[in-house]
C-alpha cells in the first residue's frame, strides 16, 4: 500500500528552485481514430476473414510501474516521476481510517 500526498515540495526546472507541486497520477490518453497504424490496422480488418494480427495473451507482469504528474503551482509546468510498482496506490488519503490508537476495535 502506497500513500502519497497531494503536494509536494520539489525542485521545478523551469522556475529553478524548489517549488510546492501538485501531484496526480499519470493516465494514458484516449488512443486516436486517425493515427496511421490504427487506420492501417482498421482497414485490414476490415470485411471477411477474421483476425489478422496476432493477440498477445503471454502476460509476464501482475503490477505496472505507477507515473506521479506533477505540475509547478507557480508556472505550471508538468512533468513525470516514475515510482516502484506497487498492486495498491492512493493519493492523499487517510490510511488509518476507523481505526483507533490502541489497536483493533474487537479486543
Amino acid at each position: 500500500m502506497v500513500n502519497i500526498p497531494k503536494t509536494r515540495n520539489t525542485y521545478c526546472r523551469k522556475c529553478k528552485k524548489h517549488t510546492p507541486h501538485k501531484v496526480s497520477q499519470y493516465k494514458t490518453g484516449k488512443a486516436s481514430l486517425s493515427a496511421q497504424g490504427k487506420r492501417r490496422y482498421d482497414k485490414k480488418q476490415a470485411g471477411f476473414g477474421g483476425q489478422t494480427k496476432p493477440v498477445f495473451k503471454k502476460k509476464a507482469k501482475t503490477t505496472k510501474k505507477i507515473v506521479l504528474k506533477l505540475e509547478c503551482t507557480k508556472c505550471k509546468a508538468k512533468r513525470m516521476k516514475p515510482i516502484k510498482r506497487t498492486k495498491h496506490f492512493e493519493l492523499g488519503t487517510d490510511s488509518k481510517k476507523g481505526k483507533n490508537e490502541y489497536g483493533s476495535k474487537y479486543r
